[in-house]
């Protein structure tokens, strides 16, 4: 048998390497010191305080979810144009035929004649009577937006004449409502205080105005409620709908004699009109996925039948419009006062419906 030849290392003791993954890294340099220098790269850090999602409350966000209302321009348009035109030419025909008809009384008799001009002045006066208490309602709803025009005036430009003549004309307004006698007394009071014109209109509205804004409140509430438990119970969609109409339109006739407004036919219809217009634009009418869910929030879903949540639901939006007729009445806008939003007819309406509807 032949052995294998020795290798040179076949009598070499084990020994250990060292294995290097790479080349060595070099030594980091030591940082020098620098003098201060700016940089002008376009960027600006806004304040803490000026940031709008850091500075947002819920007061912000129900506005968002609920904004002011403000009264619809007026515009030209050739549909009144021609509404006008016809309407006087229905005028003329009229009277034609009451100036004929007449002439025909007095052919007959004399007696029939002069019986039937006593009966056209008797009615002339009733319609004059009639027109002049449409003009001075729709002048009041007006005299309402005007009055907050001038008050934003006075606040910015800082006048004192034209602050001191907003209060006396709101005070004039208000002086037939019982609620603002204390409110009255004390800017009696204060006439001959130092005053400036942003802190006297501000003084106004908490006096004159918070009072009112509280039942405006209790008004909004009880309509809601009602709306909300006879939508919950009727059979008929047709008695929601009339129903909710009923109280939408004494809701806001009730917020504009509130205010001072009392309103007429001709300006309750543009008022409705207003707010309608408003809920439309801004999308309230339609009660969305927002609300919803503020409702499913409250654990609503999980406790109450779909009628009471559909009763609900239409009680917050009866909210909606008595907020926005609210907007639309009120004198003055809110500044220092706090507006209020559908989150706060939502903690008292919802836990009261299900007490009613179980009582039914």
């Amino acid at each position: 048998m032949t052995l294998p030849p020795k290798t040179p290392n076949a009598g070499r003791k084990p020994a250990s390497f060292t294995v290097k993954d790479g080349p060595e890294r070099a030594a980091p340099k030591p940082v020098l010191p620098r003098s201060p220098r700016s940089f002008d790269n376009g960027i600006s850090i806004v304040p803490d305080e000026e940031d709008v999602f850091l500075s947002m409350t819920a007061d912000d966000a129900d506005l968002i979810e609920n904004p002011i209302a403000t009264p619809r321009r007026r515009r030209f348009s050739f549909l009144k144009l021609a509404l006008g035109a016809f309407g006087l030419l229905v005028s003329l025909a009229l009277g034609l035929w009451i100036d004929g008809l007449i002439r025909d009384l007095f052919t007959r008799a004399d007696w029939l004649g002069y019986s039937a001009l006593a009966v056209l002045a008797v009615g002339l006066l009733a319609t004059v009577i009639v027109i002049a208490r449409e003009i001075a309602g729709i002048m009041r709803i007006e005299a309402a937006q005007i009055l907050k025009v001038e008050a934003a005036e006075a606040i910015a430009l800082n006048r004192m004449s034209e602050a001191r003549s907003v209060v006396d004309r709101l005070t004039k307004r208000l002086s037939v409502r019982p609620e603002t006698a204390k409110g009255r007394a004390t800017l009696e009071a204060s006439r001959d205080d130092i005053i400036d014109p942003p802190h006297l209109i501000a003084l106004a509205e908490r006096e004159l105005l918070a009072p009112l804004d509280r039942k405006a409140r209790a008004l909004i509430l009880n309509a809601s409620k009602r709306v909300s438990v006879v939508t919950a119970v009727s059979p008929r969609a047709v008695v929601d709908l009339a129903y909710v109409l009923f109280e939408v339109v004494r809701l806001v006739r009730a917020m504009a004699e509130l205010y001072g407004g009392r309103p007429g036919r001709l300006g309750m219809l543009r008022l409705l009109r207003d707010v309608l217009a408003h809920l439309a634009v801004t999308g309230s009418i339609a009660v969305g996925d927002g609300l919803a869910q503020q409702i499913l929030g409250h654990g609503l879903a999980s406790r109450l039948s779909a009628r009471l949540g559909e009763g609900v639901i239409n009680g917050l939006m009866t909210a909606r419009i008595g907020i926005a007729a609210m907007d639309l009445c009120r004198p003055l806008a809110f500044s220092a006062t706090k507006r209020p939003g559908i989150t706060d007819f939502l903690s008292d309406l919802a836990p009261s419906m299900k007490s009613e509807i179980s009582s039914k």
